[in-house]
């Protein structure tokens, strides 16, 4: 039998489920799978909801994560809003306590919606914790996420700053990955605007059916790596996506107050740097904006000491 506890972000306990075998016998010698999760709303949960909160990709990938004789404990320290900097300075810590076997760190798409977006920054909180977690002995999980700028289809001036700040925030992610050699998931290829039942009404959070494809994404890599699991998620039963009046009426109750809890942020660099990209089209020096921010991925990954040595 198989035995989440999730605790939210806030420090909530919130029962899991359970299933499997009765050998209690076995399971009371076998020492329990303790995974952590750690990022942003993606990792929460928003998208996939139970009567009393979220659920969310990790809670469903944690089901899975060892043979039916082995307990799992799962803590969920993932807050909506978090950036990547609110990892080692709110999450990393009680994730250490936890001693977790299993840790996930996915986030930075909060990052790219900020009018502060330093990606010097974001490499090195991210290089922190999974630096702290993997020399903690975590198998750690990590995760490209997708454009929020296509997700949200923002026009072209607006989205395209998004979008290279997203390509940077993943070229971090794929070098921090093979850094500390994590097991990473390319979220950002699933087909997401290809089929619109994997997002939820707000076009920004995977749907039910989402969060169970990057489940099922993490348990496969993680099977390919040969560590003993249970079953992989159950596909969700495909539900129909979400239609304009749906849309229009989660804008209406929720999207307006979303837009404007970041717009007093977002929306004026937002506004300079499509002027920028505007101005440099004009001059048909639209790469020079790419190149700047490809050199500053380069710049900041370099400038990362390196690694610790593993003993002989």
């Amino acid at each position: 039998m198989n035995t989440i506890t999730a605790v939210d972000g806030g420090g909530g306990t919130v029962p899991g489920a359970a299933h499997g075998g009765d050998r209690a016998e076995e399971r009371r010698t076998t020492e329990p799978v303790r995974f952590v999760a750690l990022g942003d709303s993606l990792t929460e949960g928003i998208g996939d909801p139970l009567a009393d909160g979220w659920r969310g990709w990790a809670a469903l990938l944690a089901r899975s994560l060892a043979p039916p004789v082995t307990d799992v404990e799962f803590t969920n320290l993932a807050r909506s809003g978090a950036l990547t900097t609110d990892l080692p300075a709110e999450q990393l810590a009680p994730a250490l306590v936890l001693r977790p076997q299993v840790a996930a760190v996915v986030a930075g798409g909060n990052d790219t919606l900020r009018s502060g977006f330093d990606v010097d920054r974001t490499t090195r909180a991210l290089d922190t914790v999974l630096g702290r977690l993997t020399d903690g002995g975590a198998v750690v999980l990590t995760a490209c996420l997708p454009d929020p700028g296509t997700l949200l289809r923002l026009p072209r001036p607006l989205a395209r700053p998004l979008a290279r700040r997203m390509r940077a925030v993943n070229t971090v992610v794929h070098a921090l990955s093979a850094r500390h050699g994590a097991v990473h998931l390319h979220v950002a290829d699933l087909p997401w605007t290809a089929d619109r039942r994997l997002l939820s009404v707000d076009r920004l959070h995977p749907s039910a059916e989402g969060h169970h494809l990057i489940a099922r994404g993490f348990h496969d890599l993680l099977t390919a790596t040969g560590r003993p699991l249970g079953p992989a998620p159950a596909p969700e039963s495909a539900e129909p996506p979400p239609g304009t009046l749906a849309d229009l009426w989660w804008m209406a109750t929720k999207g307006t107050r979303w837009v404007v809890d970041r717009s007093t942020d977002l929306l004026p660099g937002l506004v300079a740097l499509a002027a920028a990209e505007g101005y440099a089209r004009l001059r048909g020096t639209t790469d020079h904006q790419d190149h700047r921010m490809t050199t500053a991925t380069t710049t900041a990954l370099a400038a990362l000491p390196p690694p610790p040595t593993t003993p002989a």
